[in-house]
């Protein structure tokens, strides 16, 4: 757990961004879960997929959270900061949302019973688990899932991206594919495909997977980055 990392880091932000958009990547999950629907022929009202649960793991500030509030899902943000969940909360108040925001570690066991959600998110929050914490996070995340449900997960990938390989080698983390921000100090863990597909299929069915790269600023310097899209559906 590196709880003081965030919370120093949303308190001085380095990397993260404190603005309100949500990402375009989980707009397009939604899209996707909207086709989804239709093809299964769900019921739909104005041509919308009726409301789902969402839980959001490792929220931040609540973008992704809020909107997807707004578009009259139900919403649950998980969230280590409480500097971050400040913000989100705030954020819910003024566009008068309704959210339930938790502090809580997604690498420990969630306060939420079996089957609780259709939808799970993680937009780059599982990679900074330990093994052990991640070994909790997918067994949790399955468990709250309804049979069949869905997770969106962003993590970051080390096919192709040189900067994460250089960083491997000369800033180590404790574990395989692991390396340690300099400045920063977070440990953070990058996949290849082969290690994605064996992390996540014992326990749900990678529906689509794709890279994809985004240019990040950490201190002034612009870095490429890597990521893998994953499509992921519960098989229990």
């Amino acid at each position: 757990m590196q709880e003081h990392i965030w919370e120093n880091e949303y308190r001085n932000p380095k990397l993260v961004t404190k603005h309100d958009e949500p990402q375009q990547a989980v707009k397009d999950f939604f899209k996707f879960l909207k086709k989804q629907a239709k093809k299964a022929g769900a019921r739909q009202v104005d041509g919308e997929i009726q409301p789902l649960t969402v839980l959001d793991l490792g929220c931040g500030t609540g973008r992704n959270s809020n909107y997807l509030a707004d578009q009259g899902h139900t919403v649950t943000g998980i969230e280590i900061s409480e500097t971050a969940l400040k913000l989100a909360k705030e954020r819910a108040e003024e566009k008068s949302l309704t959210v339930t925001y938790i502090k809580g570690s997604i690498g420990t066991p969630f306060p939420f019973a079996d089957n609780s959600f259709d939808v799970a998110i993680d937009v780059t929050s599982s990679n900074s688990l330990s093994e052990k914490e991640r070994a909790v996070y997918l067994k949790e995340t399955s468990r709250v899932l309804k049979p069949g449900g869905w997770l969106f997960v962003r993590a970051l990938c080390k096919d192709g991206d040189q900067n994460a390989k250089n960083l491997i080698k000369t800033n180590p983390g404790p574990e395989k594919d692991t390396y340690i921000m300099p400045e920063f100090g977070l440990t953070e863990r990058v996949f290849s495909k082969e290690d994605f597909t064996s992390t996540y299929s014992p326990f749900f069915e990678i529906i689509e997977l794709e890279k994809i790269t985004h240019y990040s600023k950490f201190n002034s310097r612009i870095y490429k980055r890597n990521y893998w899209i994953g499509y992921l559906q519960s098989t229990r």
